[in-house]
């Protein structure tokens, strides 16, 4: 593995080379378009390694390529290279204590994020035009933040997972980085197979205000020139503002099974937040589901414990710290919680549903706007006691799309005090078009917004 050269970013280095237009026809939409995929993609004639080398050692060489992977080659781009990732993708830092830690090009000594670090370093650095991770906890949306560039999580099932080794089927998605919008949305396109992107205007951007208050960005430095530019192109009339703890607390009832009181008393958190995502890790490690959509089954199994427990009692394979502990957890999973988490999650999709639109009608499209993270990339090598409250803002945050399945956009805003800062917008399950659109038409006034700033004391840069 190159560390030199390639900022740690890359496993290996190859080449899979894309297919041609024939003579007389228009170029292909990602012509002369570079990628790379986390090592969790199957790539025929070389082992996918899961971030870990006991993992390498003990499986064999793919048969395959993921379709996903071979979808991108059709449409004209080449693939340079597998990505170093988190092992078996249970971490959102992008530390590996065994093939190093992805050097983050936004600020060398910070955690680039996890767990598709390498692939979000690659873009970062320039070493790419684009690539693909997944997401199952926040893997796409953490390091696009901490490296300062768009990430996309899709609506839960909206890509193909196949060719792709799992970490839990029931949140899992296969996403992608770029530093640029329209690269971001030309790949957007081809993953999500949109023909075309209808210009649907949102009928309402929805500030989460509680939410900005997890972050020690301050709120103005995140949403001031977000907001500003969509009052330029939509009217003032289409922001509002929403407590978005009080009303997941008074529309999942369910919740109330995981608000202890330490939850509540806890100044730093949101309480209903904080036990949406303890539902969040209780569903990771135990539900499965033989239905074709998980959302609306029943049947559990152990989801984590199903797909790798049988290797781990064999293999015994040598975890880093963080994630032995927390694979150890999952392992221990007894699933008593199965039932009241299935609720938790039909009742937060519908009612944030109803948030951000009416279900029945097809253009009633709203954005809720969160921050990605809470807070600037955590330093390198940060003792894990001292991130404790970081961490259970940052599942806060991250739950609200990971539990109902919803999509979310990362989008860079320059950096602060020499760190990335950034956004995310949310929209319903399914919207992932009108979402790619919105923000390939919002970033534009975004970035003139910020050189605006730029020229007077509050400037975001």
């Amino acid at each position: 593995m190159e560390t030199s050269s390639n900022y740690g970013a890359f496993m290996e280095r190859f080449l899979l080379p894309p297919s041609s237009s024939p003579p007389g026809h228009a170029p292909l939409p990602l012509t002369s378009l570079t990628f790379a995929v986390k090592d969790i993609f199957d790539v025929k004639g070389y082992v996918t390694g899961f971030g870990n080398p006991d993992w390498l050692r003990t499986h064999p060489v793919a048969t395959s390529t993921a379709p996903t992977v071979l979808t991108l080659l059709k449409a004209g781009a080449a693939c340079v290279g597998k990505t170093v990732m988190d092992e078996m993708a249970y971490s959102i830092n992008g530390e590996n204590i065994h093939y190093g830690t992805p050097i983050n090009p936004c600020a060398a000594d910070r955690v680039p994020g996890g767990s598709s670090s390498g692939s979000a370093v690659a873009v970062g650095a320039k070493l790419v035009d684009f690539s693909l991770g997944t997401d199952t906890g926040g893997s796409v949306r953490v390091p696009a933040s901490y490296c300062g560039i768009f990430g996309f999580r899709p609506s839960h099932g909206a890509i193909t997972e196949s060719g792709v080794t799992p970490m839990a089927q029931s949140f899992d998605t296969v996403g992608w980085f770029a530093r640029d919008p329209k690269t971001f949305t030309s790949v957007g396109r081809i993953l999500l197979q949109l023909t075309e992107v209808s210009a649907v205007r949102p009928t309402r951007i929805i500030i989460a205000d509680d939410c900005f208050r997890l972050s020690s960005t301050p709120f103005d430095l995140i949403t001031q020139v977000v907001t500003k530019a969509a009052e330029k192109l939509y009217g003032g009339d289409i922001l509002k503002h929403e407590n978005l703890g009080d009303y997941v607390k008074d529309n999942v009832p369910s919740l109330n099974h995981f608000m202890t009181k330490e939850n509540i008393d806890q100044v730093y958190n949101i309480p209903s937040l904080t036990a949406l995502s303890s539902a969040m890790r209780s569903l990771q490690r135990c539900i499965s589901s033989s239905s074709a959509d998980p959302w609306l089954s029943e049947t559990e199994e152990f989801e984590f414990k199903s797909n790798h427990g049988e290797w781990i009692s064999a293999v015994k394979p040598n975890l880093g710290p963080g994630i032995s502990e927390r694979v150890s957890e999952a392992l221990n999973a007894t699933g008593e919680d199965a039932d009241i988490c299935h609720a938790i999650r039909r009742e937060l999709r519908d009612a944030l549903t109803s948030l951000l639109g009416v279900f029945s009608l097809t253009h009633d499209f709203g954005v809720l706007m969160i921050p990605t993270v809470p807070g600037s990339p955590p330093k390198l090598q940060t003792d894990p006691s001292e991130l404790e409250v970081f961490r259970a803002r940052a599942f806060s945050l991250l739950s609200i799309a990971g539990v109902s399945g919803f999509c979310q956009v990362t989008i860079p805003l320059g950096m602060n005090n020499n760190l990335p800062i950034s956004v995310s917008l949310l929209a319903k399950h399914g919207a992932d078009g009108f979402l790619l659109h919105l923000v390939e038409n919002l970033y534009d006034s975004i970035k003139q917004e910020e050189a605006a700033a730029v020229s007077n004391p509050k400037n975001i840069s």
